[in-house]
């Protein structure tokens, strides 16, 4: 990972620690990932509610508003991460046959999921990225984006 990635990962780190509410942190933690990163123009976390499987719920985001508060699995970029549970990067959009358009500027899109104790571990949440630059994330991104959501498991 290139140093700036490994400074803001150290970044994160700092923001998720704290007695705040989870929230407030995950919320601070996109604020601070649209800031240092300039193709990261819509930062959000999608969360599993126990009481309702298989549905997405929108939690603490940045960037423009969203219809889409609920996403049901396998649905869109971000239902299919949660039924296959891996990361997906999509360079270009229009390319994407089930995505669901939350904005007419986004270009490209990246999200990872959240899981308990791993991969192979049950779907706990998403980080979803979107950017309006066409195909601007590389191997780094990929991999600071899901070492914040190796960071973020154990609090959930």
């Amino acid at each position: 990972m290139r140093s700036e990635f490994t400074e803001l990962l150290h970044k994160v780190e700092g923001l998720l620690t704290g007695t705040d509410p989870l929230t407030d942190r995950l919320q601070r933690v996109c604020e601070l990932l649209s800031d240092e990163v300039s193709y990261y123009n819509w930062v959000g976390f999608y969360m599993v509610e126990p009481e309702t499987p298989q549905v997405l719920f929108l939690g603490p985001y940045l960037g423009d508003p969203t219809d889409h508060e609920r996403i049901e699995f396998g649905v869109g970029i971000c239902g299919t991460v949660a039924e296959t549970k891996r990361t997906m990067v999509v360079q270009d959009i229009s390319k994407v046959t089930n995505y669901i358009s939350c904005s007419h500027m986004v270009a490209a899109e990246i999200v990872a999921p959240i899981l308990r104790g791993g991969a192979d571990g049950a779907i706990l949440g998403e980080l979803d990225i979107d950017s309006h630059t066409l195909a601007p994330y590389t191997d780094d991104d990929v991999e600071l984006v899901e070492a914040i959501c190796a960071l973020i498991e154990p609090l959930l």
